[in-house]
C-alpha cells in the first residue's frame, strides 16, 4: 500500500542571516571610503562618519521594510547591493580628491533617492503579478523612453551619442528605465504565446527552427534596437534591449534556434552597421587597432581612453597599488565609464576578480529566484532583469579589457550616474519582490480521504489509518509548473510522491 504525500520543506526567512551579510557590506565600503582618505591625505575623510551614518541609515531602513513586506525575500541580493554601491562610492570619491570634482556627493544623494524609491516599490507592489496586467502599457512606456532623447529641446547629444534628456538642469537616460519597462512587457507578451513560439518549423542541419510566421515579434525588436543604434548612436543599448529579447525568449520556449537566430541577426546587423555608418566604424577601428598611433592620437574619437585604461589595469598588478595610491585620474570619465579600470589599478586582479564574483552571485540569486517562483510571469521577468545586470557587466569589462568594442553601458551600482543607479535599485526590488513570493512556504495543507472524512488512526498517535491516501500543500491548479503558461498558471506547483508502506 502507498500513501501519497507532499514533501514538506521547513524555509527560514533569512532576515537575520541578511543583516549579517548587510554589515559585512557596510564594513566594505565605509572601510574603503575610510582607506581613500588615509591612502592620500594619511587621514579618515573629515565627512567619513557622515557618510557611515547615512549608508547605514538608508540600509538598515531598507532591510526593515522587507521584514515587513517581504519576510521570504532572498538574503543575499540586499547585501550585493549595497556593498558594490559603497565600492562604487569610495572609488568616485577617490577620483574627486584626483579631479577636484565633486560627484561622490551627487553619487551619495542618488544612492538615497534609489534606495528610497526601491523601498516604495517594494510596499507598493505586494505580487510581482500585478504588473502583468500593464504589459502592453509597459510596452508603450518603453518605447516613449527610448525616443525621448530624439525629441527638441530635451534631447542632448553627449560624446556622440544622443541617449540624454535634460530637464530643468537635470540629465537623465531614459533608456534605463526604459529597460524595465520593456522587461514587464517582453514577460507578458511571452508567457501568453510561448505555446506558438515554441511550435517547431522545418529542421536545418539538425535543428529545429521556428514557423517562418513566428518570427514576427524577433524581427520588429531586432529592427527597433538597430534604429536606436542608427539614430541615437548607441552600440550598449542596441545590445542590452536584444539581448534581453533573445534571452527572454528563449527560457519561454527552451529552443535554441531561438538564440541562434538572434546571434545572426545582431551580428548582421553589427556588420552592416560597421560598413554603412561612421560612428560604429570607429568604434571597431579604435577596437582593432587601439595600439596604432593614427588611431590613439585621433582626437575626438581615438583609442587614447582605452590604452590609458589597459595601462592602468597592468600597473595595478595583481593585488593592486593601494586605495588611493593611484593614477586613475589619467583616464578619462574614470568614475563612469572607465571605473573598472579604476578599480583594477587600485585593487589589482584580485580585487577586480572580487567585484566580479560578487556580479556573479547577484546573477545566480536572481536566476534562482526565476527558478523558484511558481507563475510564468515572474520566471521570465526574474530572469529577464538577471540577464540584463550579467550582460550589462560583460559588455562594459569586455569593452574596457578590450575583448569586445566599447559600447557606453555603465556598470550597475559602481559607475556614476543618476538613472543607472535608480533604474539598477529598482531591479534589485523587483528581485526581491520575486524571491519573497519564490521562497515563501505553502500558506496552508489540507488532508483528504477517499470519502471526503478526515483520516483515522491509533489512538493518540495522529497518523492516518492503514491505506488512507493523504494530500497535503497547496491545490493545484490549471498550467500550473510551466515555465510560461497562459493566464492560469498564477498558483504553484503541487508535487506528490508515493511512499511505500
Amino acid at each position: 500500500m502507498t500513501v501519497a504525500t507532499i514533501a514538506s520543506h521547513q524555509v527560514r526567512a533569512g532576515r537575520t542571516t541578511e543583516l549579517g551579510l548587510l554589515v559585512l557590506a557596510l564594513a566594505l565600503g565605509v572601510g574603503a571610503y575610510a582607506l581613500v582618505g588615509l591612502g592620500t591625505a594619511d587621514a579618515v575623510p573629515t565627512n567619513w562618519l557622515g557618510y557611515a551614518i547615512g549608508l547605514t541609515v538608508l540600509s538598515l531602513a531598507l532591510h526593515g521594510v522587507l521584514r515587513w513586506r517581504a519576510p521570504y525575500a532572498d538574503p543575499v541580493i540586499l547585501p550585493l547591493a549595497v556593498g558594490l554601491n559603497g565600492i562604487g562610492l569610495a572609488m568616485i570619491y577617490r577620483i574627486d580628491l584626483a579631479e577636484e570634482t565633486g560627484f561622490s556627493v551627487r553619487q551619495l544623494t542618488w544612492t538615497a533617492l534609489s534606495m528610497v524609491l526601491a523601498a516604495a516599490v517594494l510596499v507598493w507592489l505586494r505580487d510581482h503579478r500585478t504588473l502583468r496586467r500593464y504589459t502592453y502599457v509597459a510596452m508603450l512606456a518603453g518605447l516613449v523612453l527610448l525616443v525621448l532623447p530624439l525629441l527638441p529641446f530635451i534631447g542632448a547629444t553627449i560624446n556622440g551619442a544622443r541617449i540624454w534628456v535634460r530637464v530643468g538642469g537635470v540629465g537623465l537616460q531614459p533608456a534605463e528605465f526604459g529597460k524595465i519597462a520593456l522587461a514587464v512587457f517582453f514577460a507578458g507578451y511571452l508567457v501568453s504565446n510561448r505555446d506558438t513560439l515554441a511550435l517547431a518549423g522545418p529542421k536545418l542541419l539538425g535543428l529545429q527552427l521556428p514557423r517562418a510566421r513566428d518570427l514576427g515579434p524577433i524581427l520588429l525588436v531586432w529592427l527597433v534596437s538597430l534604429g536606436v543604434l542608427v539614430l541615437e548612436r548607441d552600440l550598449g543599448t542596441s545590445l542590452l534591449f536584444f539581448g534581453m529579447f533573445v534571452a527572454m525568449l528563449y527560457l519561454a520556449t527552451e529552443r535554441v534556434s531561438w538564440v541562434v537566430i538572434g546571434l545572426a541577426l545582431f551580428a548582421g546587423g553589427a556588420a552592416a552597421a560597421a560598413s554603412t555608418f561612421g560612428h560604429v566604424a570607429a568604434r571597431f577601428d579604435v577596437w582593432l587597432h587601439a595600439l596604432d598611433d593614427e588611431v590613439y592620437a585621433r582626437s575626438p574619437g581615438g583609442s587614447g581612453q582605452l590604452v590609458q585604461g589597459l595601462w592602468g589595469m597592468a600597473s595595478g598588478g595583481l593585488f593592486g597599488t593601494g586605495w588611493g595610491e593611484g593614477r586613475p585620474d589619467l583616464v578619462p570619465y574614470a568614475e563612469s565609464d572607465f571605473i573598472v579600470a579604476s578599480l583594477g589599478e587600485e585593487l589589482g586582479l584580485t580585487g577586480l576578480m572580487a567585484v566580479l564574483a560578487c556580479y556573479l552571485v547577484l546573477v545566480q540569486r536572481g536566476l534562482r529566484t526565476a527558478i523558484g517562483v511558481r507563475d510564468g510571469f515572474g520566471k521570465l521577468l526574474a530572469g529577464g532583469l538577471s540577464f540584463v545586470i550579467a550582460v550589462q557587466c560583460f559588455v562594459v569589462v569586455g569593452g574596457v579589457t578590450r575583448l569586445i568594442p566599447l559600447t557606453g553601458l555603465t556598470t550597475p551600482f559602481l559607475a556614476y550616474g543618476g538613472s543607472s543607479l535608480v533604474a539598477n535599485w529598482v531591479v534589485v526590488a523587483l528581485l526581491l519582490r520575486i524571491s519573497d513570493e519564490a521562497r515563501r512556504p505553502a500558506p496552508a495543507v489540507r488532508t483528504v480521504t477517499p470519502g471526503g472524512g478526515t483520516p483515522t488512526g491509533g489512538p493518540g498517535t495522529g497518523t492516518p489509518a492503514h491505506g488512507t491516501p493523504v494530500v497535503t500543500g497547496t491545490p493545484v491548479g490549471p498550467g500550473v509548473g510551466r515555465a510560461g503558461g497562459d493566464g492560469d498558471d498564477d498558483q504553484p506547483t503541487e508535487v506528490v510522491r508515493g511512499v511505500p508502506r
